[in-house]
C-alpha cells in the first residue's frame, strides 16, 4: 500500500512537469514574422503582396506600404508571392533565439510578354454599315424552332423521315391483320370499286401523280 501511494505521488509530480516542458517548448517555437516588402531597383513597398505559409492553408497580405505581420513556427517556409513580380522563399531559422523575426524582402518584376493585337479602324462609316448589313448572324433557338415549325418544311420532314420502331410495328400488324380477314379467299380489286374510282379522279385532278 505504502509503495502504490509512492509511486502515485511521483507521477503527480513528474506528470504536471512533463506538460509544463511540452507546453513552453510549443511557446517557444512560434515566432511573430514580421517586415516589409521592397522593390529591389527603387526600394518601395509592394502592396497586395502574398504571404503564405509553405505547405499550410495559413498566411497574410501586405498593406498600401509593403508591411506584413503573420505568426509563425521556427523552420517554416514563407513565400511571398505577386502577379507582377517574381517568387520568394525564406526559411525562419529553427535556432531562432527569441519569439521575433523581422525581415526586408527585395522582389524582382516579372517580365510577361502577351501576344500582340492589331486593332484596325473602319476606313470609313460607309464600309461599316455595308459590313454590318451584309454579315450573316446565325439562328438561335427561336429561329431554329420557327424554321421547323414552318408548312413547307413539315412535308419534306414527313417525306423523308423514315418510320421509327413503333411505326414499323402498327404497319407490319395492320398487314398481318388486313390479310387474316380475308384468309382462304380472293381479297376484293379496287378497279371494280366506285368509291376508289372516285377518289382516284379526284386525286388526278389536285395533280397528286405529277412529278414534283
Amino acid at each position: 500500500m505504502k509503495k502504490i501511494l509512492l509511486y502515485s505521488a511521483i507521477a503527480f509530480f513528474i506528470v504536471p512537469a512533463t506538460a509544463k516542458a511540452q507546453f513552453e517548448t510549443a511557446r517557444d517555437s512560434v515566432v511573430q514574422l514580421y517586415g516589409v516588402i521592397m522593390t529591389a531597383d527603387s526600394l518601395v513597398g509592394i502592396p497586395a503582396v502574398s504571404v503564405m505559409v509553405k505547405g499550410q492553408n495559413r498566411g497574410t497580405i501586405t498593406n498600401n506600404q509593403g508591411v506584413f505581420s503573420i505568426a509563425v513556427l521556427k523552420g517554416d517556409q514563407i513565400e511571398f508571392t505577386h502577379v507582377s513580380y517574381k517568387p520568394k522563399t525564406i526559411t525562419v531559422p529553427r535556432n531562432l533565439s527569441g519569439n521575433q523575426f523581422s525581415v526586408v524582402q527585395l522582389m524582382v518584376q516579372d517580365t510577361v510578354y502577351l501576344p500582340a493585337t492589331i486593332i484596325r479602324p473602319r476606313p470609313t462609316p460607309e464600309q461599316f454599315a455595308r459590313d454590318f448589313v451584309n454579315n450573316k448572324v446565325p439562328d438561335d433557338d427561336i429561329e431554329i424552332a420557327r424554321k421547323n415549325t414552318d408548312a413547307a418544311k413539315r412535308r419534306i420532314l414527313l417525306q423523308t423521315t423514315p418510320a421509327d420502331g413503333g411505326e414499323a410495328t402498327q404497319l407490319q400488324f395492320n398487314n398481318i391483320a388486313k390479310k387474316a380477314v380475308y384468309s382462304g379467299q380472293v381479297p376484293p380489286m379496287n378497279i371494280f370499286n366506285p368509291a376508289a374510282w372516285a377518289e382516284f379522279i379526284e386525286a388526278w385532278k389536285r395533280g397528286d401523280f405529277k412529278n414534283k
